[in-house]
């Protein structure tokens, strides 16, 4: 009996060791075990991401494409058709913050099975390259964290959406404090606005941080071109 009290106080020690690990490393970077669920779904959606530029546009897309001189409107096109095809939780694009060291891929939809895997497209706006507002949400402590320091961004920050039809690059306007409810930060403004949300502050879920940046330039890519 002694011995099975003794095997089990050692048990209770080194899990209360590792709770205060996990905790610690929570507090100064991110939960470590969701991390590495969040590692593992963004290199399957890096894969997929892959597969979705190096797939050729089907005959009749490349026929409405030529028809397109403008290549701002060959953008607009493939954003449209791209939005009609995204399936919640398949990859979409890529997120590059430089200031932070944020480089993601992106994936349709926020619920919280894709969030789990990256920064998530809200599905009631739009994708870049229609000049509407497009809005992103991200975790800030789990699930690779990766909008955990967006409180840091300045005006003029630079913000990168790589999609398989272009690039976009948008820079910081301003940031707010909204609570959860208000969903009119997402909004049409005029022209094509990015906004990210994440939860504020850091291990609350009480308000939302948003970062609004305005799109400054953009270069086909893919069938685009």
């Amino acid at each position: 009996m002694l011995r099975g009290l003794r095997a089990i106080s050692t048990v209770l020690i080194v899990a209360g060791l590792l709770l205060l690990v996990d905790a610690g490393l929570t507090l100064a970077w991110q939960e470590p075990v969701s991390a590495l669920l969040g590692r593992v779904a963004q290199n399957k959606l890096s894969s997929q991401l892959k597969v979705i530029e190096s797939t050729a546009p089907t005959p009749l897309v490349q026929k409405a494409l030529k028809s397109l001189p403008d290549p701002n409107r060959r953008i607009a096109f493939l954003a449209r058709l791209a939005r009609r095809k995204a399936k919640t939780g398949d990859a979409i694009g890529r997120i590059s913050i430089p200031k932070i060291g944020a480089n993601f891929v992106v994936v349709q939809g926020t619920d919280s099975a894709s969030l789990r895997k990256g920064p998530g497209h809200y599905p009631g706006t739009a994708l870049p390259g229609l000049r509407e507002t497009v809005g992103i949400a991200g975790h800030r402590t789990t699930y690779l964290a990766p909008f955990r320091h967006v409180d840091e961004l300045k005006p003029n920050d630079q913000i990168i959406l790589d999609m398989p039809y272009g690039r976009f690059v948008y820079a910081v306007q301003g940031t707010k404090i909204v609570p959860p409810t208000q969903v009119s930060v997402t909004r049409n403004v005029g022209y094509e606005r990015l906004v990210l949300s994440a939860c504020h502050p850091l291990y609350s879920a009480a308000k939302r941080i948003i970062i609004f940046a305005r799109l400054r330039s953009e270069q086909p890519r893919g069938a685009a071109r």
